[in-house]
C-alpha cells in the first residue's frame, strides 16, 4: 500500500505551526499533516528564535532527513506569508541536497520571492513602537492585552519579522514542481498580481486561487483552504513524480 503524502506546513511570522493540527481531520488518512515548528514558538518556546535565514534553514535540515523517508514518498509543501518564503526555500534544498522534487508547493499570501519588500520595516524599532506597529497589522497581537504575555512573545515576534523583512532572493534552478499560490482578495501586503508572479519559479503547472478576505484569509477561510489544499493533492494525475 502506498504510503500518503507529507505535507509540511510552514506558519506565518507570530504563528504557531500547531493551527495545522486542525487540518488533519479534512486530510487523513489520503494526507499526513506535518507541522513545521519554528525555535522559539509553540512547544519549542523555550529555544532561541531564529532571525537568520542560514540559521532558520538549517533547523528546517536538521528534520528533512526522516521526512524524506521512505525516499519515495511524496512530499508537498506549504506556507503562508513567511512560511511561503519558508517553504520555497525548503523545497529548493529537498532538490539540491535530497534529490527530490516535491509533489507540489503551495505558497499563501506573500509575493513572489524575487519581489523587493514594499511595505515599512520594522524590526529595528524600539520594543514599544515595535509593538505598537506591529498591533496595526495584526489583529491577533491586538487582542494581547496582557504586557507580560507580550513581552514573553517579544523576542520571538522580533526574529520572524526581522527574518521576513530581511529575506534576500538568489538565483537558482528552477522547481519542476506543480506551484500554487494563494491570495486573500483584500490583501493589501500581498496583491494578487504579487502572488501570481510565483509563476515565475517553476517550470511545471501553475495556478493561482483566490479567497474572499484579507491576509488572514488563512484564518478567516482556513476550511477552505485546505478543501482546496485537499483537492490539488489529491489529484494524482497534477503532480510531478519524483
Amino acid at each position: 500500500m502506498t504510503e500518503p503524502p507529507r505535507l509540511l506546513c510552514f506558519p506565518y511570522a507570530g504563528g504557531n505551526a500547531q493551527t495545522y493540527v486542525r487540518w488533519r481531520r479534512h486530510l487523513a488518512p489520503d494526507i499526513e499533516v506535518c507541522p513545521m515548528q519554528l525555535p522559539g514558538h509553540g512547544e519549542r518556546i523555550g529555544e532561541t528564535p531564529r532571525h537568520r535565514w542560514d540559521d532558520l534553514l538549517a533547523d528546517v535540515r536538521t528534520r528533512l532527513a526522516d521526512l524524506t523517508t521512505p525516499k519515495d514518498r511524496p512530499i508537498a509543501l506549504f506556507g503562508h506569508s513567511l512560511g511561503a518564503l519558508l517553504a520555497f526555500e525548503c523545497a529548493r534544498i529537498l532538490v539540491a541536497e535530497h534529490g527530490v522534487q516535491p509533489a507540489r508547493l503551495l505558497v499563501s499570501g506573500h509575493r513572489a520571492p524575487h519581489l523587493p519588500l514594499r511595505e515599512e520595516t520594522l524590526h529595528h524599532l524600539p520594543d514599544t513602537e515595535f509593538l505598537a506597529k506591529l498591533g496595526e497589522r495584526s489583529r491577533t497581537l491586538r487582542a494581547l492585552t496582557d504586557p507580560e504575555f507580550r513581552k514573553l512573545l517579544l523576542p520571538m515576534l522580533r526574529a520572524d519579522f526581522t527574518a521576513s523583512e530581511t529575506y534576500a532572493f538568489a538565483e537558482g534552478p528552477m522547481l519542476t514542481c506543480p506551484i500554487t499560490a494563494l491570495g486573500g482578495e483584500r490583501d493589501e501586503d500581498a496583491t494578487l498580481g504579487e502572488v501570481a508572479a510565483w509563476q515565475r519559479h517553476t517550470t511545471g503547472r501553475f495556478e493561482v486561487t483566490a479567497f474572499p478576505g484579507d491576509h488572514f484569509f488563512i484564518d478567516d477561510a482556513w476550511e477552505a483552504v485546505v478543501t482546496t489544499i485537499g483537492e490539488r493533492l489529491r489529484s494524482r494525475a497534477e503532480t510531478t513524480p519524483r
